[in-house]
């Protein structure tokens, strides 16, 4: 695995999501219930950045139409999306958040 330095935990609010590049890809960095996990920053419905969305209960909400997915799996959990965005290992280490973007 390759994973790199994209912030520090603290910089992260709990509940909420920011946009961070790892390797030149945009990546939607999401802290809530109490893990910090890491996607696509594009809806696959409308290709719009998850990180402007709002996060809640393991979810992130495209701002434009509305479409939830799991943080955890990317899997959209309603309409209109209806693709998964891919989603990355993440790993904390005492205050830094590491994300892997490599396959």
């Amino acid at each position: 695995m390759s994973f790199v330095r994209v912030c520090a935990l603290s910089d992260l609010a709990d509940e909420s999501a920011t946009a961070v590049e790892v390797d030149g890809l945009p990546v939607c960095l999401a802290r809530s219930q109490g893990e910090v996990l890491a996607l696509a920053d594009e809806c696959s419905h409308a290709e719009v950045a998850l990180s402007d969305g709002e996060v809640g209960a393991g979810t992130v909400e495209c701002w434009l139409h509305g479409s939830r997915f799991d943080l955890r799996t990317g899997k959209p959990i309603g309409p209109p999306a209806t693709e998964a965005v891919k989603t990355y290992p993440v790993r904390v280490d005492g205050d830094d958040v590491l994300v892997d973007v490599k396959e």
